[in-house]
């Protein structure tokens, strides 16, 4: 199988694939590839944090041309993975100058499919874009064909307990991989001091429980398959939720906004997450360190969002961590590069990833008395 995930957390997946059972495990470009049984693929989906999707792969073979791809397509056992009365779509990554239009690769895909339903039963499952029961997915590199499933269906970000947002929120899969990069296990204290729709706080809380990333979603695409196991799956859910544990620290989540904090109110509550994770509106440049020991990660409006530069912004930031953190692992992730320097103090580790398509930092600041 392959699992996708975000530009620079290939590692921490791959970490997260082993613990979880996975076997030869290997990195790759935005994915880790494994093996692993049904069972496996289940909990695989249930539980990665920071995964975006789990693909299975069904076929592997040549094809120079659109006319080698439609009958590639078209020889495999569709009708053995689902039914004629059921809808599907074809996602497609293809890097080959012997296919230049891609959507129409994909369209012969579309074509073969349906065309072998028809000669078997005389008739074809529907297309369905937004929310087919089954995704094919295309992938082709040179002349090298797979045809894979894609056993998650929705992104695996979209956990289920988001009910609102604020502006440019952060993706839930990116918020657990910061908190996982910056070596957050659930043990100490957490503060996310511009937590907008708190999706910090909450992944925060499920890391330091071990609660099941996908506990709130109701509907993955591998339900929808011929050889769906609900007995098994069920199996597997109550497995991992036996290994929820209790967590003895403090989470809080804190923003100027109260309006965002309303917001956070909200998703706490969805998640379930209300007794352990503590809400606050705050000017945090005003705030002082209480929790001992305590690490900070958060992502900082910037841009046409703030109200007042960013080079005072960033001053400020430095001169409260200075002042008023003492002892105090510091995490943040921004696009301002230039302008992070405002902060005066030296970062210890930087990292670059993406924040959806913009290029950002993830940095480290150690702060001392």
């Amino acid at each position: 199988m392959q699992a996708k995930t975000l530009y620079g957390f290939e590692t921490i997946l791959a970490k997260e694939v082993s613990e979880l059972g996975g076997a030869d495990v290997k990195i790759k470009n935005r994915l880790v590839e494994f093996y692993g049984d049904t069972g496996f693929m289940y909990k695989a989906n249930y539980s990665l944090r920071t995964a975006l999707r789990i693909l299975k792969p069904l076929k592997k073979a040549k094809a120079k041309n659109e006319d080698e791809l439609y009958e590639l397509a078209k020889d495999f056992t569709w009708e053995e993975i689902f039914n004629f009365n059921q809808t599907f779509r074809i996602d497609f990554t293809i890097y080959s100058p012997n296919f230049k239009h891609s959507q129409f690769a994909a369209l012969r895909v579309k074509d073969a499919i349906a065309d072998r339903f028809m000669e078997k039963f005389s008739k074809r499952p529907n297309v369905e874009k937004n929310q087919p029961d089954i995704i094919v997915n295309l992938h082709i590199s040179h002349t090298t064909v797979t045809l894979s499933l894609d056993t998650s269906g929705e992104p695996l970000f979209k956990r289920g307990y988001r009910v609102e947002t604020g502006p440019a929120p952060i993706n839930e899969v990116m918020a657990a991989g910061l908190l996982k990069m910056a070596g957050w296990e659930g043990k100490g204290n957490f503060l996310d001091p511009m937590c907008g729709s708190a999706t910090l706080p909450i992944e925060a809380a499920m890391i330091a429980m071990n609660i099941p990333a996908q506990l709130h979603r109701k509907d993955f695409s591998f339900m929808h398959w011929k050889d769906f196991d609900a007995k098994l799956w069920e199996k597997i859910k109550e497995t991992r939720l036996n290994r929820i544990q209790d967590f003895s620290g403090e989470i809080w989540g804190c923003d100027i906004n109260m309006l965002m904090v309303k917001v956070a109110e909200q998703n706490v509550k969805s998640a379930n997450l209300q007794d352990f994770i503590k809400l606050k509106q705050v000017n945090f440049f005003q705030t002082k360190k209480d929790l001992f020991p305590l690490l900070v990660i958060f992502n900082p409006p910037y841009g046409e969002r703030m109200e007042i530069s960013t080079e005072d912004f960033y001053q400020k930031m430095g001169e409260t961590f200075k002042e008023n953190y003492p002892n105090t692992y510091v995490w943040l992730i921004t696009s301002d590069t230039e302008e992070i320097k405002n902060i005066g103090l030296k970062p210890t580790q930087k990292m670059k990833m993406y924040n959806g398509k913009i290029e950002t930092e993830f940095v480290k600041y150690e702060i001392y008395e």
